[in-house]
């Protein structure tokens, strides 16, 4: 038990700061309009382009996705980008499947862009692996990852991307002050998460720098809501729960089932484990209990983050981001069925698990 509360509080604890900080810059930004403003602005770019505001949604998810994280683009970019598709009168099942597929596989390159990443990071420390050296590994799959998704997407939905749309009118933000330090503070985190210090620190500093100026600005959008309470139960229940079960067995059969040695084959295999796992489990119960099978191989753990971020994409429950962007589109009127997410998923998981399991081969 005291080896048990050890690696809790040595690993999850700087993950759940992380995960609280980044949530409260999202929630303020949200507020400030900064999401409203970019949607609003890439329809005005677009110029009645169906297609082309469907590019720029997806550069804003997968910007979105990589510095502020998945949750952040499920969350928070989803309603907007409803919203906005509701209003110009254009497909929302294509912008609601951009968004949630987005969030999940650019999540690769930076270990900010998934609590999956800032776990793997700790491990590849151990290794002598630092940020730099993630991102060397990562970014051909997190490209790949990304060029991948949206050809399938471009296909899948090509009839509903055709066509124009009547301009809408641009949003004005309530107080631009707080617009303009909040897209600011995004901008910077970018580079801040890639220096190599510890990410909940430039995380905490944003967050603090926003909730003073809210303070000054507006008080009345601060509140306890703004903290991610129920995300932050879940991942410790999850974290936990794996912990547990890994002591009785489960990392020894997942072991056994992933496979061994480096190369493509090799890869494939455990990223395939990773991502069945995933949509059984969650990713982040499956990445924990995926870990010790890849042993002291910094490459094979990059595979295991390509089956975790890449491959939930069949069930609905195989990552958080997914429940969440689910309940954003309900609220928002949008049906959600299990079976067409699935079919849909079908589709694009095999492919993404092949190529990016070859980008990491090149880049290993």
């Amino acid at each position: 038990m005291p080896d048990l509360l050890d690696e809790l509080v040595h690993r999850v604890l700087p993950v759940l700061v992380f995960l609280v900080a980044i949530t409260v810059v999202a929630e303020l930004s949200e507020i400030a309009g900064v999401f409203e403003v970019a949607s609003s602005t890439a329809a005005r770019w677009a110029r009645g382009r169906v297609w082309l505001l469907w590019v720029l949604v997806v550069v804003l998810a997968t910007a979105s996705t990589i510095v502020l994280s998945l949750d952040t683009t499920a969350v928070l970019l989803t309603p907007v980008v409803l919203t906005l598709a509701r209003r110009l009168g254009v497909s929302t099942a294509a912008f609601a499947m951009t968004t949630v597929w987005l969030a999940n596989t650019a999540s690769m390159l930076l270990p900010v862009s998934n609590l999956t990443n800032l776990l793997s990071l700790h491990r590849m420390q151990e290794l002598g692996v630092g940020v730099g050296g993630f991102v060397r590994l990562t970014w051909l799959p997190a490209l790949v990852a990304v060029v991948v998704t949206v050809a399938v997407l471009a296909v899948m939905f090509r009839n509903d991307l055709r066509g124009h749309y009547e301009q809408a009118p641009p949003h004005e933000p309530h107080d631009r002050l707080l617009l303009v330090a909040c897209a600011v503070v995004c901008l910077l985190l970018g580079p801040a998460f890639v220096t190599g210090v510890n990410v909940a620190w430039p995380a905490s500093g944003a967050a603090v720098v926003l909730l003073v100026l809210f303070v000054v600005r507006d008080r009345t959008h601060l509140g306890w809501r703004l903290l991610p309470w129920r995300a932050v139960l879940i991942v410790t229940v999850l974290f936990v729960a794996v912990f547990w079960l890994g002591q009785i067995g489960l990392d020894d059969l997942l072991a056994s089932v992933s496979g061994g040695g480096e190369g493509f084959a090799s890869y494939l295999q455990l990223a395939g484990t990773a991502a069945l796992a995933a949509n059984v489990i969650d990713n982040l119960p499956a990445y924990l209990a995926l870990e010790p099978a890849a042993g002291d191989s910094p490459a094979r753990l990059v595979a295991v983050l390509i089956g975790v971020n890449c491959g939930p994409l069949l069930t609905l429950w195989a990552s958080l981001a997914t429940l969440l962007w689910r309940e954003r589109c309900r609220a928002r009127g949008v049906p959600v069925r299990w079976w067409v997410f699935a079919l849909r998923g079908l589709v694009v998981v095999p492919l993404l698990l092949v190529a990016c399991t070859a980008a990491l081969t090149v880049t290993a």
